[in-house]
């Protein structure tokens, strides 16, 4: 028997990580990165990276905590505080965090790279794989996989695994929001 390919899979936190490692696991070997310095306060980033751990452990995959720096990620979207949620704010951070992804994957002769953050309804697939698809041309490797996690109802099964396992549930994206932004 032949075994399965490694892959790295950005993970934004437990919740939104069911679904897609439960259909990894069918080709890859899911190695789940916790690359989120976008997540404010401190408090809030303890409880999503530990739910998230515990999540890959229930899912019997490894679980990586990128040590990137939160000021790094604050000079990269600087000036794009007053941008709203989806805007060009959203798009840096994105690329940022995938970026340090296919970083970490190349560093360490994974061969494949993809994210959880295409499983929310919230977020637009279509941006998240051109950014991926960028990063995979940018340096011979890792390659992206292309996978839209909310077809075929991902984000429902998604939810569900979230209910049965018991993960906590964020009511915001993570990024320490506006003065002005209602919560």
């Amino acid at each position: 028997m032949t075994a399965r390919p490694s892959v790295l899979l950005h993970a934004c936190c437990a919740v939104c990580a069911g679904y897609p490692l439960e259909k990894l696991r069918a080709d890859y070997e899911p190695v789940v990165y916790f690359c989120n310095p976008n997540i404010f306060p401190r408090e809030e980033y303890e409880r999503r990276r530990d739910e998230c751990r515990r999540g890959a452990r229930t899912a019997g995959c490894v679980f990586v905590e990128d040590d990137v720096e939160r000021g790094d990620w604050e000079r990269a979207v600087r000036g794009l505080e007053a941008e709203p949620e989806g805007g060009r704010r959203c798009l840096i951070c994105f690329r940022y965090r995938l970026a340090r992804t296919a970083a970490y994957a190349r560093e360490r002769g994974i061969g494949f790279f993809t994210t959880t953050l295409t499983v929310s309804p919230r977020k637009k697939s279509a941006l998240l794989l051109a950014l991926g698809a960028e990063l995979a041309r940018e340096a011979p490797a890792p390659v992206f996989i292309p996978e839209d996690f909310k077809k075929k109802d991902g984000y429902g099964k998604t939810m569900a695994i979230a209910r049965r396992e018991g993960f906590y549930r964020q009511n915001y994206c993570g990024c320490q929001p506006r003065a002005d932004a209602p919560r």
